[in-house]
C-alpha cells in the first residue's frame, strides 16, 4: 500500500516535504561542473536535442516564453534570440545556484535585454493565468515531486494558442539498447561523476530518478490529465531522451 506521505527521490522513500530539500543539495553540488558534466555524460548530443526541442516549440518574435528548471540556460538562450528585443523570456529555476550560474552564463552572451530571471517552485507558479505563449521545461521535470501539480500550473499559466514543452530523459524502446543504457547508467556514469565532479552519489541519483520517471505513454497521459490537448512526443537516441508537447486550445 502506498504512503501518500512519502515520495521516490531515486530509488529512496522519502517524506514528501524533504525530496525539495535533498533536489536542491544534488543541485548545489553540481551547478559548477553542470555544463561539463552534460558534455561528457550525453557526448555533446545534448545540444541536438536541445535544438530539435527549440524547433518543436515554434517560438516567434514578440513572444513570451517561461523557461523551467533552467539550469544554465541553455534553452533559454535560444529562445531570447528567437523572440527578438520585443519578445520576453523568464529564466527560471527552485535552486538559487544553478540560477546563478545561468545568469553568469546569459549575461557573457550579451542577451540581457530580454531576459529575467526568477527563483520559483514549478508546482506554484506565480503568474496570472494565461500569462505566456510557451513553457518548457528541461531535464527537469523528473526532480518535481507533484508532477501532475507541475502540468496543472503550466497549463493554467499558457495562453490559449499556447504550447507546453517538456524534455526529458526517458524510456530506451529496444530491450538490447536498454541494456546498455543500464550498464552505462549504472557503472560508468557514477564514476565519470566522481572524477570530474567529486561527486558520485548526485550521479547516481540522476540514473535512479530517470528510472522513477514516467515513461513516454504515461508523461503524455499526465498532460492530457492536466488539460493540454493535441500531446505527443518524440523519441531521440532510441528513446534515451524524449520531447513531449502539448497544446492548450
Amino acid at each position: 500500500m502506498k504512503d501518500e506521505n512519502t515520495t521516490h527521490f531515486g530509488y529512496e522513500q522519502v517524506e514528501i516535504g524533504d525530496k525539495a530539500r535533498r533536489v536542491r543539495a544534488v543541485f548545489d553540488s553540481v551547478a559548477n561542473r553542470y555544463d561539463l558534466m552534460n558534455d561528457l555524460m550525453s557526448m555533446g548530443i545534448h545540444r541536438l536535442w536541445k535544438r530539435f526541442a527549440v524547433e518543436l516549440a515554434g517560438i516567434r518574435p514578440g513572444q513570451r516564453v517561461l523557461d523551467l528548471a533552467s539550469g544554465t540556460g541553455d534553452l533559454a538562450a535560444r529562445f531570447a534570440a528567437l523572440v527578438g528585443p520585443q519578445g520576453q523570456v523568464v529564466m527560471s529555476d527552485i535552486n538559487a545556484a544553478m540560477l546563478e550560474q545561468g545568469r553568469m552564463r546569459i549575461a557573457d552572451q550579451g542577451l540581457i535585454g530580454n531576459v529575467c530571471y526568477a527563483q520559483i517552485d514549478a508546482e506554484q507558479l506565480p503568474f496570472p493565468d494565461n500569462s505566456f505563449d510557451c513553457i518548457s521545461i528541461g531535464f527537469g521535470l523528473r526532480n518535481v515531486t507533484d508532477k501532475q501539480r507541475a502540468l496543472q500550473e503550466m497549463q493554467r499559466a499558457l495562453k490559449p494558442g499556447g504550447r507546453v514543452l517538456v524534455l526529458e530523459f526517458s524510456q530506451p524502446v529496444s530491450k538490447p539498447f536498454k541494456s546498455l543504457y543500464d550498464l552505462y547508467s549504472f557503472k560508468l556514469l557514477p564514476l565519470i561523476g566522481r572524477v570530474v565532479a567529486n561527486d558520485e552519489q548526485s550521479y547516481r541519483y540522476l540514473a535512479e530518478s530517470i528510472r522513477m520517471h514516467p515513461d513516454q505513454q504515461a508523461l503524455k497521459s499526465m498532460m492530457e490529465q492536466a488539460g493540454l490537448e493535441r500531446c505527443d512526443f518524440h523519441n531521440l537516441t532510441g528513446g534515451v531522451v524524449a520531447i513531449h508537447r502539448g497544446f492548450k486550445l
